[in-house]
């Protein structure tokens, strides 16, 4: 995190305030939380898939993310399916995302 020059403005103590509260964190903020280079982080956010909404990601999120690409790596999983529903449904929105956007209908 010290030897990433996008990242030396990014304070771990605020970042974690951000995640224990549960409020959306942007690629930079993310990459500091996670542990990685904002390079790394950036490419996450680009992965079919991934959690992220116009630029931040719920930690929380995050880690469903992570836990269902564990589960289907360990399974081996042959077939290939979409990794993804239509942004016109709130079924292909992240769970914290598509709950705001439900409670403000």
């Amino acid at each position: 995190m010290s030897d990433d020059k996008q990242l030396r403005g990014i304070q771990l103590a605020d970042v974690l305030e951000k995640r224990r509260l549960d409020q959306a964190l942007n690629a930079k903020e993310f990459a500091v939380c996670a542990g990685v280079s904002y390079s790394t982080a950036r490419s996450w956010f680009r992965l079919p898939g991934f959690p992220a909404l116009r630029g931040v990601v719920f930690w929380q999120d995050f880690v469903q993310w992570r836990t269902h690409q564990n589960n289907v790596a360990s399974q081996s999983v042959t077939s290939s399916k979409p990794d993804s529903v239509p942004t016109s449904s709130l079924s292909g929105l992240p769970p914290r995302a598509a709950k705001i956007l439900q409670d403000a209908r």
